[in-house]
């Protein structure tokens, strides 16, 4: 990826993500949407890269988030939730913007029900992480700060 003169990002949460912290706490982990947007925004601020969070519920205004980012030159650090097992609109619409993404889950969706092992999301995206509670969107956002630094692409 190009230096890009504004480093900036956009986290998306898909579906659902606005039940954490009462959804499966076994599974999600226990703190809310809130929580969670407190410590990207927290991160974004020692990264020095604006960002902008916004959770839909929907395919559609997922899609319009992911083609506006792209317009911006914004980086994009989405979890789509069970979008992320078969949206080909979405995973379209990611491949169809230059900016670096990364694909971000809570849990380990490879040890969870089989239908969950399989992303069409991932070979669009720059990378994936999961597993790690919170700390898998603080992962991902430290992956797109790195790869907009990146000047050698």
């Amino acid at each position: 990826m190009k230096k890009r003169a504004v480093r900036s990002a956009v986290v998306l949460h898909g579906p659902n993500l606005n039940a954490l912290g009462k959804r499966e706490p076994d599974v999600y982990g226990s703190m809310t949407l809130r929580q969670v947007d407190d410590a990207i925004r927290a991160l974004a601020k020692q990264l020095k890269i604006s960002v902008s969070i916004a959770q839909h519920s929907g395919e559609g205004a997922l899609i319009d988030a992911i083609h506006a980012a792209g317009a911006r030159g914004s980086a994009i650090v989405i979890n789509p939730g069970a979008f992320a097992h078969y949206s080909y609109a979405l995973r379209d619409a990611l491949a169809s913007v230059d900016v670096p993404k990364v694909e971000v889950h809570l849990s380990n969706v490879h040890a969870r029900e089989p239908f969950r092992r399989r992303s069409v999301i991932a070979p669009v995206v720059n990378g994936t992480v999961g597993g790690f509670g919170v700390d898998s969107y603080l992962l991902a956002l430290r992956g797109v700060a790195a790869m907009l630094d990146d000047t050698r692409a």
